[in-house]
C-alpha cells in the first residue's frame, strides 16, 4: 500500500536492473522502446516484482477501449499538482509495460497506469489501487478479444472485492454494469457515441431502452444511475454544482469527455478541478496522436482509430471537406487480424473529401469504401498518397501498427 516505503530485495532490485539492461539492448537495436522486453525478463526473475514496485504508490488504473491513453497522460498531468508521478506514458499496458514503467519511478509518489481491458483484474490485485477509472467498452481485436459483455463481467467479478473508488462513465451500460459490483463509486457523465455495443443489457439480455441520454432495461429494471461529475458543453460540473470551464489543446469532444473523467479522478486524490483542467492544458499531442508534422512539404495531422467507436470519435475531428483524407489499415497481430469492424463504420461521412488509401490492408478498405459509394485513390506509400493529395493541410487516419508506421514514415 502506499505510504509503506520497504526497500526491494536483493531479488527484486536484480529483476529491475536485468529488465533495464535488456531494454537498453533492444533500444541499441532499434527495436523500439524495450519497456516490453524489459517487463518481461525482470518479471521472469521476479514474479511479484509488479506488486513491490507498486507498494509505496498511491496508484490509479485506467481502462476502456477508447481514450485510455490520452486520459491517461490527462490524469498523471492533473495529479503532477499534488507529487512526482509515475506512469506508462507511451501505453505499454500490459504487465510487462506496466513492470517497466513503474521500475523508472522510485522517487514518485503516484502510479498512473493505462491497462489493457483483458489484464485489469489481474493487475488491480498486484497493485492495490487507490483509484479505477473505466471509460467505455467496445467491440474491439475481434480475432482476440472477447466479447464486449464477457470482458464487463471479467471487470464486474475482478473487481467485486476491490476498496479502489470506481470512477466510471454512466452513460456506458456495459461499464455500469462493471463498475455496480463495486463498494464505491463516480458516477460521471461523460457521453457515449457509439452505442451500437450497448442495444441489450448487460444483465438479463432484454432490449435496452434508449429515451434521450438517458436508458434504461424495461424487463430488469437496470438504469442508468445519478452521476455526480458531468460534462456539460465545454464545462466540467462537479458535484458540488460548480462549472469549471475545459481548455484543451487536444480536439474533439471526446477529450472533453476524456478530461471530465481525469478531473474526477484527480479529486479522489484531492486536486481540486480548477487546478487539474488548468494542469490538462500542458497536454499538446500523446505518443504521436493529434501532432500537426510537415512531411514532403504539406502539413499532416496524425490521427489514431483502432475500432468503429474510434473512427466514429474521429471523423468529427477532421476539418471539412475538401480537406484530403489518407486512410490507412494494417491487420497485424497488434491490431487484430480480423478487418469485418471495417463493415461497422460509417465512412459515408467522408465524401466530399479527397481520399487516399495506404497500408498491408489497402485492399480491404478499398472494397468498403467502394460499397459506400465513395471516390478514393489506392495508393502503395504514405508519399504516394501526399503527393498526390490537392492543397490544404493532410489528415492521416490509421489503426495502430499502420499508425505507427506512418509516425516511422515521418520521422515522428
Amino acid at each position: 500500500m502506499a505510504g509503506n516505503t520497504e526497500p526491494l530485495s536483493p531479488r527484486a532490485k536484480l529483476a529491475v536492473t536485468a529488465g533495464k539492461a535488456a531494454a537498453a539492448v533492444s533500444r541499441a537495436a532499434g527495436r523500439g522502446s524495450g519497456s516490453v522486453i524489459g517487463g518481461k525478463v525482470a518479471l521472469r526473475l521476479d514474479p511479484d516484482l509488479l506488486a513491490r514496485l507498486a507498494q509505496h504508490l498511491d496508484v490509479v488504473l485506467v481502462s476502456a477501449t477508447n481514450g485510455k491513453t490520452t486520459t491517461t497522460r490527462l490524469i498523471a498531468e492533473a495529479l503532477r499538482a499534488a507529487g512526482p508521478v509515475v506512469s506508462n506514458a507511451l501505453g505499454a499496458n500490459m504487465p510487462a509495460g506496466i513492470t517497466s514503467a513503474l521500475a523508472g519511478g522510485s522517487d514518485a509518489k503516484f502510479g498512473v497506469i493505462e491497462v489493457d481491458e483483458k489484464y485489469l483484474a489481474g493487475v488491480a490485485r498486484d497493485v492495490t489501487p487507490k483509484c479505477i477509472a473505466l471509460l467505455n467498452l467496445s467491440r474491439d481485436q475481434l480475432d482476440r478479444a472477447a466479447e464486449t459483455r464477457m470482458l464487463a463481467e471479467k471487470w464486474r467479478e475482478g473487481l467485486s472485492g476491490s476498496k479502489a473508488v470506481i470512477v466510471a462513465n454512466a452513460d456506458d451500460p456495459l461499464v455500469v454494469w462493471a463498475a455496480s459490483s463495486s463498494q464505491q463509486v463516480v458516477w460521471v457523465a461523460a457521453g457515449q457515441a457509439w452505442k451500437d455495443d450497448a442495444w441489450s443489457c448487460p444483465s438479463c439480455g432484454g432490449v435496452m431502452q434508449r429515451p434521450g441520454d438517458d436508458w434504461f432495461c424495461g424487463q430488469c429494471g437496470f438504469r442508468r444511475p445519478t452521476p455526480t461529475w458531468a460534462l456539460t458543453g465545454d464545462h466540467v460540473l462537479d458535484p458540488h454544482g460548480s462549472a469549471w470551464p475545459i481548455h484543451l489543446q487536444l480536439p474533439g469532444r471526446a477529450n472533453k469527455a476524456n478530461a471530465t473523467s481525469s478531473a474526477a479522478v484527480a479529486a479522489v486524490f484531492g486536486v481540486p478541478p480548477q487546478v487539474a483542467l488548468e494542469r490538462m492544458y500542458q497536454v499538446q499531442a500523446v505518443a504521436g496522436r493529434y501532432d500537426v508534422v510537415s512531411f514532403l512539404g504539406r502539413d499532416l495531422r496524425l490521427l489514431l482509430a483502432k475500432n468503429p467507436a474510434g473512427w466514429l470519435e474521429t471523423f468529427s475531428l477532421i476539418d471539412p471537406p475538401p480537406t484530403p483524407v489518407v486512410l490507412s489499415v494494417n491487420a497485424r497481430g497488434a491490431d487484430g487480424t480480423d478487418t469485418s469492424w471495417l463493415w461497422d463504420v460509417d465512412y459515408t461521412q467522408l465524401a466530399g473529401h479527397p481520399i487516399f488509401v495506404i497500408g498491408d490492408r489497402k485492399l480491404d478498405m478499398a472494397v468498403r469504401l467502394e460499397v459506400a459509394g465513395l471516390d478514393f485513390r489506392v495508393c502503395e506509400t504514405l508519399d504516394e498518397a501526399v503527393q498526390s493529395a490537392p492543397p490544404g493541410r493532410i489528415e492521416v487516419i490509421a489503426n495502430y501498427t499502420a499508425f505507427q508506421d506512418v509516425r516511422r514514415r515521418v520521422g515522428n
